[in-house]
Parts: structure tokens; sequence; C-alpha cells
């Protein structure tokens, strides 16, 4: 069976007269569900940017201002995806000292400063409280009690998008499960690590933005922001003209940027995007010329700041991660702990502005370590002091 949800719902969600009654009403059923609870780039041959200054650690309140200029990233603001601590959430707290599992590891994320986590799916150790899957309502419970008790706010979950299209019922049940439990944890937003399509071609794209629109319609109902993370072939060129290749598809490109179409034929009422900017300055590095439908040769340089700022709030969430110049991995960069990198985040936060609307959270893929079970966590405090630190430059 195969069913599409109504999408006959239309009120306004990005910021608009209807804004405050909506929150209004999304933090009523929070707060409800709480006590239920009781819880480049270009040609070149490596990327072209200066290196970022060294960060002095600033663990003290603020309140956005002090001598070295604006806090460009508000104190409940600075988040951390939970991918980056993958191991010690995993860990077996019967065989270490070290914090395991969700709870331990909020405590310490907390002792770091972090106010926002940005979960990666539900699953622990099995020894840990609470057991290996807490992707249930009651898991949703109890995770809650624990963000609450460390002050902590779940911002978001790579999880569960509905790989069929038209939608089964049990895709679509599942997708709706998923939403009460980011009810329960009490996030604005729910997502998905992944791209919408994996293809290059505009027909494939706009299948993506049905399938998209339709699923934003059911979070929304929810009180919901969904949302989509990228890659760098996201960002890679869209195939939309010229000669057809011998299946009939296009083999040239407008110029225009995949995710850029696919934000001009999703609604913005009902679909969002999460920035990794990691890989938007890899896609800056690699995807800088294309094929134009007339054959030509041309060149355009990714500017991910400037996307951001063009679509203003379709951009609530980022990925900040931070690397350094390679020459040979393909990418440009190899990823470090945020703030011991080259992109310069200084000049990114400022262009975007919006910084209390704005949810960094801070990433490394590589900060698990085989031979240094620490070694994520302590990442996970140096990446946090430098994002503290970060201020708007004078002048």
């Amino acid at each position: 069976m195969t069913l599409n949800p109504d999408l006959s719902r239309t009120e306004d969600t990005t910021g608009g007269p209807d804004e405050g009654l909506r929150r209004t009403l999304g933090v009523d059923r929070r707060r409800f569900l709480s006590t239920c609870t009781a819880v480049a780039a270009g040609a070149v041959a490596a990327p072209v940017f200066a290196a970022a200054p060294a960060l002095a650690q600033d663990r003290g309140r603020d309140h956005g201002h002090d001598r070295g200029g604006q806090v460009l990233v508000p104190p409940h603001k600075r988040g951390i995806i939970l991918y980056t601590v993958r191991d010690a959430t995993a860990r077996d707290p019967l065989a270490s000292d070290l914090p395991s599992g969700f709870r331990e590891v909020f405590k310490q994320l907390a002792r770091h400063g972090y106010r926002q986590v940005e979960f990666a799916g539900y699953r622990q150790h099995a020894n840990a409280p609470g057991g290996d899957n807490l992707e249930t309502v009651q898991g949703a419970r109890l995770l809650r009690s624990w963000l609450d008790e460390n002050g902590l706010r779940a911002q978001g979950n790579h999880g569960f998008i509905p790989p069929s299209w038209p939608l089964t019922t049990a895709d679509l049940d599942t997708f709706k499960k998923h939403l009460e439990i980011a009810n329960i944890l009490g996030m604005d937003h729910m997502g998905t690590g992944g791209d919408p399509t994996g293809s290059s071609y505009r027909a494939d794209w706009d299948v993506a933005a049905d399938k998209w629109n339709a699923l934003g319609a059911v979070a929304r109902r929810e009180g919901i922001k969904l949302y989509t993370h990228n890659h760098d072939s996201a960002y890679g060129f869209l195939l939309d003209g010229g000669p057809l290749d011998d299946q009939g598809r296009p083999t040239r490109s407008s110029g225009i940027r995949k995710l850029e179409y696919f934000l001009k034929v999703t609604d913005p009422k009902l679909v969002w995007l999460e920035m990794d900017i990691f890989w938007a300055h890899v896609a800056q590095y690699k995807f800088h010329t294309y094929t134009a439908h007339d054959g030509s040769s041309r060149k355009s340089v990714f500017d991910p700041a400037g996307l951001v700022a063009r679509n203003n709030k379709r951009y609530p969430l980022f990925h900040a991660k931070d690397g350094v110049v390679s020459t040979t991995n393909g990418m440009g960069y190899d990823m470090v702990p945020f703030g011991t990198g080259v992109i310069d985040y200084t000049t990114f936060f400022s262009r975007v502005g919006q910084r209390n609307y704005r949810n960094p959270m801070v990433e490394d893929d590589n900060s698990p370590s085989a031979t240094d079970p620490a070694q994520s966590l302590r990442e996970a405090k140096i990446s946090y002091d430098n994002m503290a630190a970060l201020r708007k430059r004078r002048g």
C-alpha cells in the first residue's frame, strides 16, 4: 500500500507574522511532553585560505560582546553532533573508567560548556543505563531526562528518512514515530545525514523535491522543521541541458548547483538545510568549472557563506568541522578539530549573520581513535573552546 500525505496546510513558519503563534503552540506541546516524560578553491592545487589565528580559550559567561569584539557563536548556540564522540556513547561502562553511554557523555559535554547536541541515532552500549536501543518513546523520555539534568538541549537528529516514494504506510508510520521522539526530546529540527539524492540530473532532483515537500508537510504538522545535510557532491553542478547521452540524459550544465536547485523547487515553509561547512569548502575546491549547454567551459567558484546569506533562514543548522590543506586526497582538506585548521570561521560566521538563529554543531569524523580512547572527548573540549573564542573582527 502507498500513501501520499495531505499537503493542505500552508501556514507560514519561516519567521513571518504567524511565527510567534506557531512557536507558542510548539513550546506548549513540548512542555506538556516534557512533563509527561518527567524529563578556491578553483583550479589551484590547494585551497587558498589564510591560516586561522590561534584561538584563546573562553569558558566564561558572556552577553555577546567583550573587549575582543562580538561573540560570533553565543553560549546557548554552541553544539556538537554526537557522531563526533560515537566511540564514547558506544563504550562499555563495565570495561572502562572513561565516560560511556549517553548519560555520562552528556555530563562530560556539559562540563566542556556545550549547551546543544545533535543526535546521530539513538543507540549506545548495551551495558549503559537504558540499554542499547533508545529509539523508542520510552527511550526518548529517558534521554530527555538526562539532557535536562545536564542543561542540554537536543537540536536535531541524523535519523530516519523513508526510502520509499510514494510513501508506504509502514515508512510513514516509522517517520511519524521519529517525529514523536523528536518532540519528546524537545527538538525544533529533525533531519538526515545524507543528500536528497545522489543523482546529477534535474529530473531526479525534481522527484526528491516532491518527496521532501511531502515529508516536510508531515513534520510541520508535528511542529518540527525537516532538514537535509550536505556532502560535497550535492554542491556540484546540475546536469540539465545540452546533448543527451545514449540513455536520453543531459550531459551539460546551466551552472546551477544541485542543492541550489533543490532550494528553488522545495517549499521554504516545509524544507530546511544543514550546511556542512567542511564539505561545502571541499565542493568549492572540487567543483569550480562546468561545461555549459553550448559546450563552452566556464568557471564558477562556490561561495558557501554567500549561499547561506542569500537563503537566510533556510539554513538553521551547520556542521562546524575544520580542515588543513591537503594536496594528496583530492578533496583539498584533511579533517581536524574545530579551530585548528585553515577554514576561516570568523569570516564565515560574520558573513552569514543571524547568530541567535543559527545552530552550529561541532563535528570531526576522525575524533574517535582505536589507540587513544580519551581522544574524542578531549578534542570535543578543544573544539568547544575554539568555537567559544570566535569574535567578529573590528573594523
